[in-house]
């Protein structure tokens, strides 16, 4: 098989067990015969079988397929990758220093900092990692392995928002009303910058320089 569209079979199956399991219907009926700690074992475990293999898949055919562009390797494209990757490396430490309610942990429904920016820190970093790997790996298997993390990432978050809501008035409509979905494009965005903590930024900025550093050792290519 054709290692692209492998790659998009395994994102496709990817989503739909990781949108599908966590539905709520879905979820309640498994949760219900198995308890919560069994439902987030079997979660765990089919996340990761599909994954793992999507991973090695990619990382045995990079650069595989026709190039669907080419970019030159200059400065300008190299500082844009570096500072899209610094950009979403302090999104995803924030996302762990503010917790946002859109995530897996209790968290306050008033925005604040990271929130500001966008109600889904986690998977945005994770979409705006992948669309700065996009631009310099134009060949149909990197196309379809990083834009499949930017498709899922969307369209996780949509899910997560349209659950929550969903279970009732417990305050996340108005926390989806006041902040944005796609980051840096809502009105306090520069409050949010303002309100980031300096351990987050320090951080996130810290581990990019560090990938910078190692990524043509640890996973080859360009830095």
């Amino acid at each position: 098989m054709d290692p692209a569209l492998a790659i998009a079979l395994l994102w496709l199956a990817f989503a739909a067990t990781h949108i599908g399991l966590s539905s709520r219907a879905v979820r309640a009926r498994i949760v219900a015969a198995t308890g919560p700690g069994a439902f987030a074992a079997l979660y765990s475990l089919i996340a990761l079988a599909i994954f793992v293999p999507l991973v090695w898949l990619y990382f045995t055919h990079k650069h595989a397929g026709p190039a669907l562009w080419v970019l030159p390797r200059g400065p300008l494209l190299s500082w844009t990758v570096y500072a899209g990757m610094g950009l979403a490396l302090v999104l995803f430490v924030s996302s762990f220093v503010q917790p946002s309610p859109a995530g897996m942990a209790p968290a306050s429904l008033t925005p604040h900092g990271v929130q500001r920016i966008t109600r889904h820190p986690l998977v945005m970093s994770f979409a705006l990692f992948a669309l700065v790997h996009l631009l310099p790996n134009g060949w149909a298997s990197d196309v379809a392995f990083f834009g499949g993390f930017v498709v899922f990432a969307l369209a996780g978050a949509a899910h997560q928002d349209r659950r929550k809501v969903a279970a009732g008035p417990n305050g996340y409509a108005g926390f989806v009303a006041a902040t944005p979905f796609i980051p840096f494009t809502g009105r306090e965005t520069a409050r949010g910058l303002r309100e980031l903590s300096p351990i987050a930024i320090l951080l996130g900025l810290g581990l990019a320089v560090a990938i910078r550093y190692f990524h043509a050792r640890w996973l080859g290519g360009n830095p």
